[in-house]
Order: C-alpha cells, then structure tokens, then sequence
C-alpha cells in the first residue's frame, strides 16, 4: 500500500493586479506546477487579484497593513493565518508591503524583484521605478530574480534568476512586458524546485540538487 504525499500548499500574497497569480493559477491547472495555492492574501481590499483568488475558488484574506499600530502587529495578522492553514511556502506576487520574517518561516517566503539583484533593487526600487532606472542607467541587461525575503528590502538568498536584454528603444512598458515574460516561467519554475525539496540554503548561497528531495541515490 502506497502513502500518498499531502500536497505542497503554498500562500500567495498580492497587493494589486494579481497578474503573477493568475500565472502561477494557470500553470498549476495546466498541470506544469504541482502545489495548491491553498491562501491568497492581499493588503488591499480593491486588488484585483483578489477576483483571480474567488473564481479558481481559492479562500482569501484581506489584511490593510493601516489597520494596525505596528510593523509587528501587521506581520503577525500576515502570517498568522498562514500558520493556521499549515502553509508550506509564502509566495509574495506583486506585495508591496513589508513583512516581518518570523524565524518559523525564515527560508519559507519568497519575493520576485523585477531587476537582476544586486542591482536596481533595495526600498523604492518596484515595478516600473525598477525598469526606468534600468534604462535611465543605460544597462544592456536586466530581467528578474526570484529570493527568499528576509528583514531587509531584496536583500535574501537568491534562488533564480533570468536575463532579459535591454534594447535601445525600450520603454520601461516595453521592457517591463518582456520581462514579465521572464517572470512567468521562472517564478513557478523556482516554487516547483522548493516543492520538490529540491533547494537548500547556505548562508547567502542557494544550492539547488540534481533530483527531488536532495538524494539522487
């Protein structure tokens, strides 16, 4: 008699559009990512996102970060409900919100930054403030980097990243839908490779093994 695993069940986080869970939605109803968003989590009540989350039937929160007095206070009502619904990953999507990382989930939250960190990164440096610096710069490359979040803006271990070229007709619309193309495979891509235990964490270093589960036997 086979025992099958509980499926790896993740929380995703959105503050606007949704339009990175509506990717990770897709690819997991077309099979090409095996997790269940089981929570979506928005620090809006008017995020769009939030339509994505009713019509695939995923349950969801609402939690305004100015209902709180604290930092703290906001961070715990974040991933309280993560806890209780025995969240294996937090998948932030477009959050645009500070999270305090509590140390039972340190290693279990990751961020998408539109921009190859270290560069055009740190607090400010979001959406298309990330892709007009790029090309304000004059930089031939940018793309996305997909880390675990710590306490410090997209500071934590990287995971992936993907490069995307800068041309010279770019607009940050223009480079920032090319980029997104990035973003939409490389997101799930990194989600599957936690899922599958694939992923260890070394200091700043991410090593990512050749099989599931870090044991090719």
């Amino acid at each position: 008699m086979s025992l099958i695993a509980p499926p790896f069940q993740i929380a995703v986080l959105i503050s606007g559009g949704g339009t990175t869970l509506k990717n990770l939605i897709d690819k997991i109803q077309a099979g090409r990512l095996r997790v269940r968003i089981a929570l979506v989590i928005s620090s809006s009540s008017t995020a769009r996102g939030l339509q994505f989350a009713h019509d695939a039937g995923i349950p969801t929160v609402v939690v305004p970060s100015n209902h709180f007095a604290s930092q703290e206070e906001f961070s715990r009502a974040i991933l309280d409900p993560c806890r209780a619904a025995k969240i294996d990953l937090v998948v932030m999507a477009g959050f645009l919100k500070r999270v305090t990382i509590a140390d039972d989930f340190a290693n279990r939250v990751t961020n998408i930054h539109p921009g190859l960190i270290p560069a055009f990164c740190g607090q400010g440096f979001y959406g298309h403030h990330v892709h007009q610096a790029v090309i304000d710069y004059g930089a031939k490359l940018s793309g996305c980097t997909i880390h675990f979040a710590d306490n410090l803006y997209d500071h934590g271990p990287v995971i992936l990243q993907r490069a995307v070229p800068v041309l010279d007709d770019d607009t940050a619309d223009t480079l920032a839908a090319r980029i997104f193309e990035a973003e939409c495979k490389a997101y799930p891509e990194a989600i599957q490779l936690i899922a599958d235990r694939r992923v260890r964490v070394e200091g700043r270093k991410v090593r990512i093994s050749a099989c599931e589960h870090q044991d090719c036997g």
